[in-house]
């Protein structure tokens, strides 16, 4: 947020172009302002001063203490054969107790110069054991020359930043930095109103900057984050809720239902009623799409939920009320199936304008790129003539050559899979801007739909239709135990003699040409991240001619032509095949009712909200479901935790909150989507919800009373800052 000339001085006339160049390409940070608002990620203390009788093992320590004795060793090893390796041992004492002090290589010159016998000093380092004996291998020291114990207490007591660096600029001189342009923080021109920040008794910008960068107690810095969060969050909400004021004053046609309408005739042909849930959702819809502005909403439904049915339900209202509706869809797996599913709860009145079509019938068409010449011309003349009221597609749905009689819904499925330009491309095609539903069964906290879909309303969908069956899961620790992985063959087997059908997912497809950098290990504990992960041709061929002999086997991935994949997902559906193994193609919507097993191998390598997505799949029908997280990582590892999170829980929105714990929000907001660096550096989404929402609420009340910010000059400049090009136009297309 650069707010005033000074903060938005280029740092290499400050720095000089070298620091300035490596800040620029490996920070993204160019002026005084960036860096001052390139926050500390931890602080580092020297420890309070501990004594060296009571050290604790692997712990960061601060001891004031005397040399003792010092010794120069040499020896001989692998880089040094010729016995030219050195250490150095200095044997150190506080009257306590003793300490050995190690110092190896280069490192050994100047602390064999200073810490002679008789040197008082302070060590800082991590206490280990060598030989059975307590040690501080390389640690940092301060030479005590005068003995005030002022100089101990300040110097043991220092908070010291530790900022996110890079192996090209150590944190320290980053430290050194933000020292050399620290008097500018003076001139930041603060953002929030003056009535909210004493209001909520948060300090002044400037001041938290400071506090920020220099504190001299975990007070000062308590008092920075509690301010600076909310500078991230107000200005975000205000953005928000600019653009929320902006919508709500576009023009839309009003979509009544016809009373004896489409929709009415497709009630009354469900064999089911709806839930209490569905219905709900369905009236806040209604009730958007009744005004003359555009409906936003955002529909989220756990997996299996019913969410298509309330957007079918929604569709059927627009064409009703003379409008076209269109579905987008991910990939062409998802609308082909899509399509399949509306057509067959459609019945006749999916025949419109044919023979057998019903009197309220409208035509339901689909459109994806590797659809036929002559059909995709059928299909683009429908759509231009008005013939057909619902149309389902894939991006192919946005070309330009794509008109429409008259767009009046669009519905998104799993927004998080579109960018916002795609979705603003066929909003564009209606005469008036079409009302809007995004659809995920991605299950967002409250918060983050607060943030990165602050512009749409929510509605939640969390009741599962009557008739769905719960689905057990389990972690297999296949190299732990490996009889639990053939135990999990023999369950899949027991479910095909049941007549039900099974999938198995792996997260590569196999015809790739080896990447070497693919294979490198993560870490070198982790022996099971060494070996690229299990592919989908090799995996199926293993099944076919070992534990699944004797069933029907097939494969479907992203890279198989659509014919194909269809005829595959066909024979599927129609009970075919016994087992599907599949890459993540069928992670979203792929509605089969008889499949009631899954195995995901390395499991570990998949996130938590998409095994949540993909164990979706299975207890589709009335039988229950099974789900199996094969996985080679150890016991205590993290990923091993994530899976037993997945496994305890059907609860979507709990996985979602543990996910995104455990990753960073920068992936939440929109990244896919902007390209854009994420403005939030201090705000957390999930621990931060009271801050959203309090900022959503103050923002909303501002913009109401001064949506063009007249009288906030501060909040206008953090506001352009934040919205700069790339995400202001993020933001312009949500």
């Amino acid at each position: 947020m650069d707010l005033v000339p000074a903060l938005d001085e280029p740092l290499k006339k400050v720095l000089g172009p070298p620091t300035a160049k490596v800040m620029a390409e490996h920070l993204g940070l160019h002026t005084v302002g960036d860096l001052l608002h390139h926050y500390p990620r931890r602080y580092e203390e020297r420890g309070q001063l501990t004594h060296l009788a009571d050290l604790p093992m692997d712990e960061h320590v601060t001891v004031v203490a005397m040399v003792a004795d010092a010794r120069l060793h040499s020896f001989a090893s692998a880089k040094a054969p010729r016995g030219k390796g050195q250490r150095l041992e200095v044997t150190i004492t506080d009257g306590s107790g003793r300490l050995q002090l190690v110092f190896f290589g280069n490192g050994v010159h100047k602390p064999h110069k200073e810490l002679l016998p008789g040197t008082r000093a302070m060590f800082a380092g991590k206490v280990s054991v060598f030989n059975r004996r307590l040690q501080l291998a390389h640690p940092a020291y301060e030479l005590l020359r005068d003995d005030s114990e002022e100089a101990v207490e300040s110097w043991a007591g220092a908070l010291i930043p530790l900022y996110p660096a890079t192996a090209k600029l150590e944190s320290w001189k980053i430290g050194k930095a933000i020292q050399t342009v620290l008097p500018s923080a003076q001139e930041a021109v603060d953002p929030l109103p003056e009535s909210l920040r004493e209001g909520r008794g948060l300090v002044p910008l400037p001041e938290a900057l400071l506090k920020i960068h220099r504190p001299h107690t975990k007070a000062d810095i308590e008092d920075a984050r509690a301010r600076l969060k909310w500078d991230e969050a107000f200005v975000l909400q205000v953005a928000l809720a600019r653009r929320r004021h902006a919508e709500a004053q576009l023009p839309a046609v009003a979509r009544r239902p016809a009373p004896d309408g489409l929709l009415t005739a497709f009630d009354a042909r469900l064999p089911f009623t709806l839930t209490e849930g569905q219905q709900q959702v369905s009236r806040e819809i209604f009730a958007d799409l009744a005004t003359e502005h555009p409906m936003h909403r955002l529909l989220q439904g756990e997996v299996g939920s019913g969410k298509t049915m309330v957007a079918l339900r929604a569709m059927l209202a627009v064409v009703d009320a003379g409008g076209q509706a269109a579905m987008l869809a991910p990939t062409e797996v998802l609308a082909q199936q899509h399509h399949r599913s509306i057509v067959e709860m459609m019945g006749e009145l999916a025949e419109g304008g044919m023979l057998g079509g019903a009197e309220h019938a409208t035509k339901v068409v689909l459109l994806t790129g590797s659809m036929g010449a002559a059909a995709r011309r059928q299909a683009l003349l429908d759509l231009v003539t008005g013939e057909a009221g619902i149309v389902i597609g894939t991006h192919a749905l946005i070309e330009d050559k794509v008109q429409f009689h008259d767009l009046g819904l669009v519905v998104v499925d799993e927004q998080h899979r579109f960018g916002v330009e795609q979705r603003d491309a066929l909003r564009g095609k209606g005469k008036q801007p079409p009302h809007l539903l995004v659809m995920t069964a991605t299950p967002i906290p409250r918060t983050v739909a607060m943030t990165v879909f602050g512009d749409l309303e929510t509605s939640v969908l969390d009741q599962l239709p009557a008739g769905r069956s719960p689905i057990a899961s389990h972690v297999v620790p296949a190299a732990d135990k490996p009889h639990f992985l053939a135990r999990a063959w023999q369950r899949v087997r027991e479910e095909v003699e049941n007549g039900h059908q099974a999938y198995v997912v792996c997260p590569r497809i196999g015809d790739e040409e080896d990447d070497p950098k693919k294979g490198k290990a993560k870490s070198p504990e982790d022996e099971a991240e060494k070996r690229p992960p299990l592919a989908v041709l090799d995996v199926a061929e293993q099944l076919a001619k070992g534990p699944l002999q004797g069933l029907s086997v097939e494969v479907l991935h992203g890279r198989m032509h659509p014919d194909d994949k269809d005829a595959v997902m066909r024979r599927f559906a129609a009970g075919d095949t016994d087992v599907l193994v599949a890459t993540t193609v069928i992670e979203v919507g792929v509605n089969v009712p008889n499949a009631t097993a899954m195995v995901i191998m390395d499991a570990d390598r998949f996130g938590v909200s998409q095994l949540h997505q993909l164990r979706g799949r299975v207890g589709r029908g009335s039988a229950p479901g099974l789900c199996l997280l094969v996985t080679e990582m150890p016991e205590a590892s993290p990923a091993r935790q994530r899976l037993g999170a997945v496994a305890s829980t059907l609860d979507g929105f709990e996985l979602s909150r543990i996910d995104l714990e455990q990753r960073r929000e920068g992936d939440v907001l929109g990244q896919a989507q902007s390209g854009a660096r994420t403005s939030l550096r201090m705000l957390a989404v999930i621990e931060d919800e009271e801050i959203i929402a309090q900022a959503r609420q103050e923002a909303a009340a501002l913009v109401e009373g001064d949506p063009e910010l007249i009288g906030l000059p501060g909040l206008r400049t953090a506001l352009d800052a934040l919205l700069d090009e790339e995400r202001e136009q993020y933001l312009e297309k949500g």
